[in-house]
């Protein structure tokens, strides 16, 4: 397991869910949602400099059977930029299918209803695609998803 602290990245239309995980890699917890637009590339630079990350893991919306779609490539686009906004910090895409709904669902089972919820879901998606980014590694000794290679992705 590499050691050093990892963002995870929600990235939604109108919100960001932020996540971090500890330096030795064994649990995410949230951080904070980001709104879109002017100010989110630097907040998320600053967010990824306050905690010295070593790397990025956005979450890469895919179809269930796998596929992907316009949602992925705004997300891919998003990436591209987050990359070059942390640089020199690593930036991996992790498959992030059904994570909002995991999230929803631990949301629920803590009782958080409605503005509550909506408030806090996207930091919950990114706890969850974090999560399984570190267990995936965790289990099999190598990075999760795929590295972000700005010249091709």
């Amino acid at each position: 397991m590499r050691f050093g602290v990892r963002l995870g990245v929600d990235v939604g239309d109108a919100r960001i869910g932020v996540a971090r995980s500890d330096p030795s890699g064994m649990l995410a917890t949230p951080v904070e949602t980001v709104r879109r637009g002017a100010g989110d590339l630097a907040r998320i630079h600053a967010l990824a400099e306050e905690f010295a990350a070593v790397e990025v893991v956005v979450g890469l919306p895919r179809s269930l059977s796998g596929g992907e779609g316009p949602a992925a490539a705004r997300v891919r686009q998003f990436a591209r930029e987050i990359a070059q906004a942390v640089a020199p910090v690593s930036v991996r895409l992790c498959d992030e299918r059904l994570s909002t709904v995991s999230a929803e669902a631990v949301l629920r089972g803590q009782g958080k209803k409605g503005q509550k919820r909506r408030a806090v879901v996207d930091q919950a998606a990114a706890v969850v695609i974090l999560q399984n980014a570190l267990d995936t590694e965790r289990s099999t000794g190598a990075a999760p998803g795929e590295a972000l290679d700005l010249g091709t992705t």
